[in-house]
């Protein structure tokens, strides 16, 4: 293969250098901001940091956030393997089908799916209207204002993306590796679980971490579906930036954020490749 000249090479980094620094610098910036707001709002130290070991409102925001996203999670990747699992045993037709209905959801807004739900789920909504007459309840169910509908909101948008990375770890796998499982006496059931199942566990603890991820940042459908009573981190920043004017606590947060999603980030990075994850699967 006949090499690039260097010359042609530090052409093309001098184009691109002012882009790179231009978006480093708005990238970049604000970060640095909310680390030294973090440690120097309202007095330098770690005071903000101290809060999550003193404060009782902070301990039950977070534990909130923890158990709905662990939840979330577990829903989320469970849905997501029977639906790549349905998809990589599918014809070739079907599979394209199915990877562009899957698709399809990512280019509807959050903002849409929850106000959807919250017309479905909602006292006088579709589905309690409905249980209602067919004579399955007396009386509406809350599924708005807790963390019931919260997890409903959150699972239908997760589920999407815990499909691909289980899928791309599917399509991985060698077919006569499960042929020669059946081959050698092993029932389905045997050959799911001893050999399946393994082979693709790097993409399920992918998925998991990567649905874990996007989970803790999710503030529009806390909010809304939650209505007040289920807050999680996201929508307490907000309240403290906008309403209490407590920058020190939201960057504090804000932070902890950060720095959980990048540990987070990292570990996933040693089961699978980021680019496969966000990349999406093969068609």
């Amino acid at each position: 293969m006949r090499a690039t000249p260097r010359h042609a090479l530090n052409a093309g980094w001098i184009l691109v250098l002012p882009f790179v620094a231009l978006v480093g610098a708005l990238f970049l910036g604000p970060i640095f901001n909310i680390l030294w707001l973090s440690v120097s709002d309202p007095t330098p130290g770690l005071g903000n940091y101290a809060e999550l070991f003193t404060s009782d409102s902070l301990g039950r925001i977070l534990w909130t956030t923890l158990r709905v996203c662990v939840i979330s999670t577990a829903i989320s990747v469970a849905l997501g393997y029977s639906i790549a699992y349905a998809m990589v045993h599918a014809a070739d037709g079907k599979r394209n089908k199915m990877l562009g209905l899957l698709l399809v959801s990512f280019w509807i807004s959050v903002l849409v799916r929850t106000f959807s739900w919250l017309m479905l789920l909602g006292r006088n909504g579709v589905v309690n209207s409905t249980l209602e007459t067919i004579g399955i309840i007396s009386e509406p169910i809350s599924f708005m204002r807790n963390e019931l509908g919260v997890l409903i909101g959150m699972v239908h948008y997760m589920v999407p993306y815990a499909v691909l990375p289980i899928l791309a770890s599917m399509q991985s796998i060698d077919g006569r590796v499960v042929q020669a499982s059946r081959s050698l006496g092993a029932t389905g059931t045997q050959t799911f679980w001893r050999v399946y199942l393994p082979l693709t566990r790097a993409g399920l603890v992918a998925a998991a971490l990567l649905v874990f991820i996007i989970n803790l940042g999710f503030y529009v459908i806390p909010a809304v579906l939650g209505g007040g009573k289920v807050l999680m981190i996201a929508e307490y920043i907000s309240v403290q930036v906008l309403v209490t004017l407590q920058w020190g606590t939201a960057a504090m947060l804000a932070a902890l954020l950060l720095f959980g999603v990048l540990a987070l980030l990292f570990l996933m990075s040693r089961f699978m490749k980021l680019s496969t994850v966000f990349g999406g699967a093969k068609a």
